[in-house]
């Protein structure tokens, strides 16, 4: 076996690489995954997730994790409501079944942070180095000498790239940047949905909302918690969450900002400026180029959205991460390679063909998204599926 004896070092403990080292453990490498939180208990921010069968799904299977998953998931939180900007709904389907597994249209939904908690149970005591913020590194022998921002270093054969869309070790592989979408999202989050946002909890029913109209859209998901997160998505210049002028830390800003710019949208949508926790979030819309193509390396990659960063449209993000780390995976533990760079050169070449398919599907559900007739395009869209 290509790795056998040898270290590998995962940086970055999201899904994909969390899931990278439960799936080499069980093929009996040694791994080290390097986390930059400074323990399990750190907050894990952001909406659910909706699992897909070929893709996070069959991640999950791979690394017998789908007895826990299916403890764990959230029944209905998939089920989707398309409304216009007063709230009137066009399209529900609420009255589908709550589990369909290994139906390929069955995408069950699950927190972040239960997805972590199952992840990291299922590795080995001592695998995930906390407080372990990277840095930089070296090459040294056959591998890579890792140092990190608390003064310590360490050694690995293999160095695997997880650390996300600002990722600092894809440098060392490509000088390829990610492009600005033209999309910019307003994050918010809604503590005790029911008592803090009660018209739309009541509408939201544990699921999904999009709602469009006037040109504008807003995109609500229930957590497991009795959260409720949201995101005001919109066509903006780059630099627009630096120079708007909106106080993030203040409801009212964000709120007279929402009152302005979402002009005609009925107040019920007021409720998510009013309870959300500050600060709001502006998060800007990036992909990396479909073609993107370069050398492999013998003893570093990258997997996630460090290699191929896209927008949120299709859900994707995860489950691309995490089928990058099975592939990844039976990459460097086939014998159908003689060398490392052969296994990585395989996988990366296979990793940059799925993930530009997608990436491609999530730009082109965001124009739907923003355009004038969005809600047209989004109720053709989910009538022919």
């Amino acid at each position: 076996m290509l790795l056998q004896n040898k270290t590998v070092g995962i940086i970055g403990g999201g899904p994909g690489g969390l899931t990278l080292a439960r799936l080499l453990q069980i093929q009996n490498i040694n791994v080290k995954l390097y986390e930059r939180d400074a323990d399990k208990n750190a907050r894990v921010q952001g909406s659910p997730l909706d699992m897909h069968e070929q893709s996070g799904m069959a991640a999950l299977r791979q690394a017998k994790l789908l007895d826990a998953f299916k403890q764990n998931f959230m029944p209905g939180a998939d089920r989707k409501l398309i409304v216009n900007e007063q709230a009137k709904i066009f399209f529900s389907d609420h009255n589908k079944p709550e589990e369909n597994f290994g139906h390929p249209h069955f995408r069950p939904e699950i927190d972040r942070g239960t997805l972590r908690k199952i992840l990291l149970e299922s590795l080995q005591p001592g695998t995930v180095v906390w407080n372990s913020h990277f840095m930089q590194m070296k090459k040294m022998g056959e591998g890579w000498q890792l140092h990190f921002k608390n003064g310590t270093s360490a050694y690995a054969d293999v160095v695997v790239a997880a650390d996300g869309a600002n990722s600092k070790i894809r440098p060392y592989i490509t000088d390829i940047k990610p492009f600005y979408t033209g999309i910019t999202m307003l994050e918010g989050n809604v503590p005790d949905a029911a008592l803090r946002a009660p018209r739309v909890n009541a509408l939201i029913k544990g699921g999904k909302i999009m709602a469009f109209g006037k040109g504008k859209n807003l995109l609500l998901g229930q957590k497991g918690n009795g959260d409720l997160g949201f995101y005001a998505s919109l066509r903006v210049p780059e630099d627009w969450g630096a120079s708007n002028g909106l106080d993030y830390n203040d409801h009212e800003s964000v709120l007279n900002w929402f009152k302005r710019e979402y002009a005609g949208w009925a107040d019920i949508w007021q409720e998510l400026f009013v309870g959300a926790e500050t600060p709001f979030v502006p998060r800007v819309i990036n992909c990396m180029p479909l073609t993107q193509s370069w050398q492999a390396l013998p003893n570093l990659t990258m997997l996630g959205d460090a290699a191929h960063v896209m927008p949120p449209f299709a859900g994707e993000g995860a489950n691309m991460a995490m089928l990058d780390a099975l592939e990844l995976c039976n990459a460097l533990t086939s014998d159908a390679y003689q060398t490392q760079q052969e296994a990585i050169t395989a996988y990366e070449e296979q990793m940059r063909r799925r993930a530009a398919l997608a990436a491609k599907e999530s730009l082109e559900n965001g124009e739907r998204m923003h355009a004038r007739a969005a809600l047209a395009n989004m109720l053709q869209l989910f009538g022919n599926h």
